[in-house]
């Protein structure tokens, strides 16, 4: 299905690059969200499979892919304004707005400061509310990512932007990332080198602000139909997170991929495809 790159240009003077495909005549809209470090290449299986009932929209947020940074830094306040300017941009209604990783704290964040946007429904992939663990709060990263951690991760990238990410994966919940990554690590160097020709001290900066947030009030907001995807071999969360995530949603379905990690609608295309179009039917 051929698709349409627009570049929107933001009141702050930054372009975002949004892919569109299928036509605004069609169906429910819906709005892809990327995980940080990643790019809107990730929603293409399921925007070219939907385009023909759904217009899709995937952004590359600020800050990533090979679109420079002239505004105003990545922070994750400002991609929620950068989601809300997209949705008034296209004038899209009621849209399905669908997150992965950083992709569902943008969609909480913009819920938070954003409440009057009509939104038709949720897709939140293997994602928790607050990053960092502390007293009280043990569904964090790897349920034990505490602050200090946190800063040494940060450091870490700013010695070496590539392998920080790398480990960060490598060193999580999920055993057999790990034994890939200490066993094979040539098998490692096509993302190494993806990661390499990013923009490091601009990601990195985004990464403080998205270990910086506890978006947990942002879960009661959430009215529309909601879908919960985990994996059952999550590099960072464990099923008590994502329990946790859909105790605070009582309305949401969650859905959890067994053998897949912190990508399960990677790990099965077709049965994520099937539950996209059961939200998008839920959302009337």
């Amino acid at each position: 299905m051929p698709h349409t790159t627009d570049h929107l240009l933001l009141d702050d003077g930054q372009c975002l690059r949004v892919v569109r495909r299928g036509t605004q005549a069609g169906g429910r809209p819906v709005v892809c969200l990327h995980g940080w470090t990643s790019t809107h290449a990730d929603w293409t299986h399921w925007t070219q499979a939907l385009a023909g009932a759904h217009p899709s929209f995937a952004w590359d947020a600020r800050a990533h892919a090979d679109v420079p940074l002239t505004g105003a830094p990545a922070t994750l306040e400002r991609m929620a304004d950068d989601l809300d300017a997209l949705i008034r941009h296209y004038a899209l209604e009621r849209p399905l707005l669908l997150g992965h990783s950083m992709g569902a704290l943008t969609i909480w964040m913009h819920a938070l400061r954003h409440p009057g946007t009509a939104i038709g429904g949720y897709g939140l992939i293997d994602q928790t509310p607050k990053l960092v663990t502390g007293a009280g709060w043990r569904f964090g990263i790897y349920g034990d990512f505490s602050a200090q951690r946190n800063r040494w991760f940060i450091a870490r990238q700013r010695e070496d932007f590539a392998e920080a990410v790398l480990e960060l994966t490598a060193d999580g919940l999920n055993a057999r990332a790990r034994e890939r990554y200490e066993r094979e690590p040539a098998k490692f160097q096509r993302s190494r080198d993806w990661l390499a020709g990013l923009a490091h001290a601009a990601l990195t900066e985004c990464w403080c602000s998205l270990a910086g947030a506890d978006l947990r009030p942002a879960l009661a907001r959430l009215h529309a139909p909601v879908l919960l995807v985990y994996g059952d071999e999550s590099n960072f969360y464990t099923a008590e997170t994502a329990r946790w995530v859909q105790a605070q949603i009582p309305h949401a379905r969650l859905e959890t991929y067994a053998g897949a990690d912190h990508c399960p609608h990677f790990w099965q295309r077709d049965r994520f495809l099937g539950e996209l179009r059961a939200l998008l039917a839920a959302c009337g």
